[in-house]
């Protein structure tokens, strides 16, 4: 009897709690792992849930030809606290995304323009690979490294989802030659010799 009296009293309590209609981003302030604090009600307008950055082309003069346009919560403060985030991805001809992992989020990644060959690497060194096409969609599971090129002579884009309002992103060759990690370890741990990685450091602004 009295663990159906407990239970009862839990169900009131729970079914009077106040639920919070959203948290937008309070971009003044912090970011933590949990994401931003709440901007004060008051302070909400519909702008916080629009967002326009995504309908232009990102620049793909670059290194790997490409280009990620993110709609994360420090861009579109509406998504804070939701669970979800969108990002714009521009591959020129040759464009790459290299190996890649997003710690905090599965991703998927819809082809509206051209054609994308992608792929990502499971836990168990399994690689599953596909040229993706125009309404096609391929998803890649949390925290999997994974990469997506440009399979066409022209510009290909894509529109990218994410299960988290942030969700990290780690690149392999960056992780590995953009810093100051020493030429000695990496070739250590990486099997690669010495001239491969002064070559790559010296390409991506690493030292060491």
């Amino acid at each position: 009897m009295f663990k159906l009296l407990f239970v009862f009293a839990v169900l009131i309590l729970s079914s009077n709690a106040s639920v919070q209609d959203f948290c937008v981003a309070d971009l003044k302030g912090p970011e933590s792992p949990a994401g931003y604090s709440c901007k004060s009600v008051t302070k909400v307008t519909v702008n916080d849930f629009v967002f326009s950055g995504l309908s232009a082309a990102g620049d793909t003069s670059n290194i790997i030809k490409a280009s990620v346009s993110p709609a994360f919560a420090a861009q579109f403060p509406g998504l804070n606290g939701l669970g979800l985030s969108a990002a714009r991805l521009d591959l020129a001809p040759g464009g790459v995304v290299p190996f890649h992992t997003h710690p905090g989020a599965s991703e998927v990644l819809l082809v509206v323009q051209g054609s994308i060959t992608a792929a990502f690497v499971s836990s168990a060194n399994t690689v599953y690979l596909k040229t993706i096409k125009k309404g096609e969609l391929m998803v890649f599971p949390q925290g999997l490294l994974h990469f997506q090129v440009n399979a066409v002579g022209f510009n290909s884009v894509a529109y990218v989802f994410f299960s988290s309002s942030n969700p990290g992103l780690q690149i392999t060759d960056f992780a590995l030659f953009a810093n100051d990690l020493s030429t000695k370890l990496v070739e250590a741990t990486t099997f690669l010799d010495e001239a491969q990685i002064k070559k790559l450091k010296g390409v991506l602004g690493g030292t060491g």
